[in-house]
């Protein structure tokens, strides 16, 4: 079982939930994707997340988690004991996201989306300061990433296993040219 966790002010249409969706479905395995909605509130998003997987052996289950996404996922990936794969994760999301506490939108919808003061403090709860078991975690970082800087990512995932893309974005525009390797990762072999 594959849990996806978007980034912030994102959602399960962003290019690589999308991706990671076609691929999982070109193998035959769509209903072992779970791709859900994450609301503003980091307390509400990881009550989602631990509800959706509370029946899933943490040996049976990976966490793919972009940028926000990764923060919730290591904070996961130590209560569970799962596997996590990073996709340009925040480090310290309470000192990037203070500057978005409002009402804006998201970015696949009009939807509006609030991000309220009091969640840079549930952000704090769930900071990992150091992962316990570095195997069980795979980081996929961009040197471009113009959001987060990617030597933070290298230093705070020491001793996982790490791919960095030289340049790149945020975003990780070329994505569907890593999904397999992020799917091997999770124990899923690409099939032809």
């Amino acid at each position: 079982m594959i849990l996806y966790l978007h980034g912030f002010r994102s959602s399960p249409q962003s290019m690589k939930a999308r991706v990671v969706g076609a691929r999982m479905a070109a193998l035959g395995l769509s209903d072992q994707l779970l791709s859900p909605q994450l609301p503003a509130s980091p307390k509400l998003a990881i009550e989602l997340a631990l509800a959706l997987v509370k029946d899933v052996p943490a040996g049976e289950l990976s966490i793919i988690g972009s940028s926000l996404g990764g923060y919730y996922a290591t904070w996961l990936a130590e209560r569970i004991g799962c596997k996590a794969v990073l996709v340009n994760p925040a480090i310290v999301p309470r000192v990037n996201l203070d500057q978005h506490v409002g009402v804006t939108t998201q970015y696949h919808s009009d939807e509006p989306f609030e991000f309220k003061p009091e969640y840079i403090d549930e952000l704090h709860v769930l900071e990992v300061p150091k992962i316990s078991r570095p195997e069980r975690y795979f980081l996929l970082a961009a040197t471009g990433d113009e959001v987060l800087d990617y030597r933070d990512m290298v230093a705070h995932y020491q001793g996982a296993r790490q791919h960095v893309i030289q340049g790149g974005d945020h975003a990780i525009s070329a994505f569907p040219d890593y999904v397999d390797e992020v799917l091997a990762f999770c124990g899923i072999e690409a099939r032809s």
